[in-house]
């Protein structure tokens, strides 16, 4: 099953999708109550998939303007979590104790198809393309051996990077949090869509030429284990998203660097997850 938000004149809504472009609107399924995706997911109950396919879709993606896919309360994002990634920025091959973590903020993320703010303070702007894990039921100090019942689904994420600002400090929050300078989405597709994630490419283009391209089995600390991690120090709850990693071919590290620009386009595809495209506006 596949979710996505949106607004329709002006009118926020959810709905699920339906074919290659059509939405069932929320209202239109019988017995549903759940006002949002966040909602929906805590409610821990989903439409069944045959009830939503046998609706007629009440509108379609050319009409709507999408919203990210559920608003998080928490968006955790792993660093350095991809080999080839730790290998260009000069970390030790060696799996660290640890996993590297940072927080984003919800306003500084756009939607599938909007447009990505390249901040005026910098020279410095660069792609990272992610799996974005989203959490289904609370998850408190949960083992890694129960870490997966607690995902809800899958979508792509840009955690766009505003590198010189990122090097400010050993602290990454500045770098990773301008307004509008990173995206998800287009949708959720619900983690029993996808039969093993681990199996799923993901791929980075810029203006349609590949900088990235991983399967996500590749990451130095697997799904499960950043739950894990996570859940020990602060709870997660239904909504709550984990970005976990970027392989390696960001911009910052080809010789000469090869960052963003006003007009670039940038696509990040999931294999069984989806395609998340947004075109680099100069601030």
């Amino acid at each position: 099953m596949r979710i996505v938000s949106y607004r329709q004149s002006g009118t926020p809504s959810y709905g699920f999708l339906v074919g290659d472009d059509g939405i069932v609107d929320r209202s239109a399924v019988p017995g549903l109550t759940a006002a949002s995706v966040r909602e929906l997911i805590a409610s821990g109950s989903l439409p069944d998939t045959s009830v939503v396919e046998a609706i007629a879709p009440t509108t379609m993606l050319a009409e709507v303007e999408l919203l990210a896919p559920v608003e998080a309360g928490k968006i955790l994002c792993a660093g350095v979590n991809f080999p080839t990634h730790r290998e260009e920025t000069g970390q030790a091959p060696e799996k660290p104790k640890y996993p590297v973590i940072f927080a984003r903020w919800m306003d500084s993320l756009v939607a599938h198809g909007d447009e990505i703010r390249r901040p005026a303070e910098t020279e410095a702007f660069d792609y990272e393309g992610e799996l974005a894990v989203v959490i289904g039921k609370r998850a408190f100090q949960v083992s890694e051996a129960d870490a997966l019942d607690h995902v809800f689904g899958w979508s792509v994420f840009d955690d766009g990077s505003v590198r010189d600002w990122q090097r400010h400090s050993p602290q990454w929050i500045p770098g990773k949090n301008f307004w509008h300078s990173g995206s998800f989405g287009p949708a959720i597709v619900t983690a029993d869509s996808v039969a093993d994630i681990g199996e799923s490419r993901l791929q980075t283009r810029v203006n349609g030429e590949v900088r990235q391209d991983a399967l996500i089995k590749e990451m130095v600390f697997s799904v499960a284990e950043l739950i894990a991690y996570c859940s020990t120090f602060t709870p997660l709850e239904p909504g709550d998203v984990i970005a976990a990693g970027t392989p390696g071919g960001v911009g910052l590290f080809f010789d000469p660097p090869r960052l963003l620009s006003d007009g670039d386009v940038v696509d990040i595809e999931i294999d069984g997850v989806g395609l998340l495209s947004n075109t680099v506006r100069q601030a």
